[in-house]
């Protein structure tokens, strides 16, 4: 009996490389598509003598094919705020074109299909925490428009591809999550401090540090994602861990875990930063029985060689 094919594009990125590994060990045959853009093949160099696993090279804002797969995950996107400000026209190109070309993929194989979308959908909100059915609050000319309006309009496309043409789909609104393979200088809160605390550099803190964020471990994040890979949820669900930290409590952990005697430098607030951000997690719990389990503290530990690696390997390179 044939193994069942997915396709993951972005799969040489941080959670596209976590979920190839998932899907192997589900015995999935698996091919990562991925332009190297601001993925890795560095995430993917344990593969490399995997007989089910393939890599191609190829930008997904134009068509392609990968022959007959049974699953699309598009989860290709820059994602952090340092590569998506600097890589915005590209930004907007795979949220609309490339998450039409890997619809069109599923609905010529009848396979189902799984985005990734985001919390920045909920933008700066009015509502805390988010549930699913809030709209949002979003800036849609603001420098952090080109990722929240490219996954606002992939998750219209995605829902647009279901009501007409029956593509079977499923939508994950992802908030902050942490781990190994997350690239140091992509400017998110996590790499940012234990890159600096690692340096022995001042811990950059945004504003007054009481804006608020939500951190899920890439295990727990996976796990979550797997569980609504295989549910029959057509409409979008949180996957995020609901313990909320203020950006500030976050960088405390962060000297506690790396013994880093780095003090706290402010800077000014970028412009459209969410002040709060905490999902709702109620209908993952009810419908795909899933919750987070790995505390912060706890992620952190187990990301703390990653990133001592990581830190001593851009050393080595200057």
């Amino acid at each position: 009996m044939n193994k069942k094919r997915a396709v993951v594009t972005g799969g040489a990125g941080f959670l596209g490389s976590h979920l190839c590994d998932a899907l192997l060990g589900e015995g999935w045959s698996v091919i990562a598509v991925d332009n190297l853009l601001t993925g890795r093949r560095a995430n993917l160099n344990h593969l490399k003598n995997e007989p089910a696993f393939e890599f191609v090279e190829q930008d997904v804002c134009e068509p392609f094919d990968v022959g007959k797969v049974d699953y699309v995950f598009h989860f290709a996107s820059p994602a952090s705020p340092v590569d998506y400000s600097i890589h915005g026209i590209e930004t907007l190109k795979v949220g609309s074109l490339g998450t039409f070309h890997s619809l069109d993929v599923a609905h010529k194989n009848g396979a189902r299909f799984f985005i990734s979308s985001t919390s920045e959908c909920y933008g700066d909100p009015l509502e805390h925490p988010q549930k699913e059915t809030y709209w949002g609050h979003v800036n849609p000319i603001g420098p952090r428009s080109v990722y929240d309006e490219a996954k606002r309009f992939s998750e219209a496309v995605t829902m647009a591809y279901r009501r007409y043409h029956k593509v079977d789909a499923r939508i994950v609104r992802i908030f902050n999550t942490y781990g190994p393979r997350m690239q140091l200088n992509d400017g998110r809160v996590v790499p940012n401090f234990m890159k600096q605390a690692l340096r022995g550099e001042d811990l950059t803190v945004y504003g007054d540090g009481n804006q608020t964020r939500s951190f899920c471990y890439v295990s727990d994040e996976i796990d979550g994602f797997m569980r609504l890979a295989k549910s029959d949820e057509p409409l979008p669900v949180n996957i995020g861990n609901p313990n909320e930290f203020t950006i500030l409590e976050c960088a405390k952990v962060v000297l506690e875990i790396t013994g880093s005697q780095s003090k706290i430098r402010y800077e000014p607030l970028p412009q459209d930063d969410p002040k709060q951000r905490r999902p709702d997690i109620s209908k993952a719990r009810q419908l795909l029985g899933w919750e987070p389990k790995i505390d912060l503290a706890t992620g952190l530990r187990l990301s703390l060689d990653y990133f001592k690696k990581a830190v001593a390997e851009e050393a080595a390179v200057k």
